[in-house]
């Protein structure tokens, strides 16, 4: 007796629901998030092109067509924040096992206490950490400098459009 294709297909579908794992749950939040933000954009393109009934004649089946699609692109986003509240709930479940890390334990810190009795050990663990905090401070300086150039590069191209523009006006 063989199963029918359905009920095996059925039964596939929910295995796969059982072994979604926390990261692919985080890429369906992440596009939600996308979604949502997409569909918050057309919102605000459809009610900056709605326009008011101050006494210029407007065509009630224009404004009927173009209510109806605010009132869907709004159910749609209630609809997509609740998927996001289930994934959100989802991967909290499923982190709850997991120990707590927190964000400054992942960031290497040297304290500077004033104390002269450090041991070999720490010493040696917080070379490292400063010669990256030195290593970051300048490549934050050279990210300046470049940022500065491109901001004179900039400033200088604007120039000479405003100037060529103005010889264009000029001439004709």
């Amino acid at each position: 007796m063989t199963t029918p294709p359905m009920v095996a297909f059925a039964g596939q579908q929910a295995q796969a629901v059982r072994d979604v794992n926390t990261a692919s749950l985080c890429r369906i939040g992440q596009e939600t998030v996308q979604d949502i933000v997409l569909r918050t954009m057309e919102i605000f393109q459809l009610l900056r092109n709605m326009q008011l009934p101050n006494g210029v004649t407007y065509h009630p089946s224009t404004h009927q067509d173009r209510l109806g699609k605010l009132q869907e692109h709004l159910r749609m986003l209630s609809v997509l924040f609740r998927k996001l509240r289930l994934v959100y709930d989802k991967c909290n479940e499923n982190c709850t096992g997991l120990d707590p890390v927190t964000p400054e334990q992942l960031i290497p810190y040297v304290e500077d206490d004033g104390s002269s009795r450090h041991n070999e050990r720490s010493a040696s663990q917080a070379r490292p950490a400063t010669e990256e905090r030195r290593e970051i401070l300048e490549v934050n300086k050279k990210l300046k400098q470049k940022n500065q150039q491109l901001k004179q590069i900039m400033d200088q191209l604007r120039n000479l459009i405003w100037e060529i523009n103005s010889m264009l006006a000029v001439r004709s």
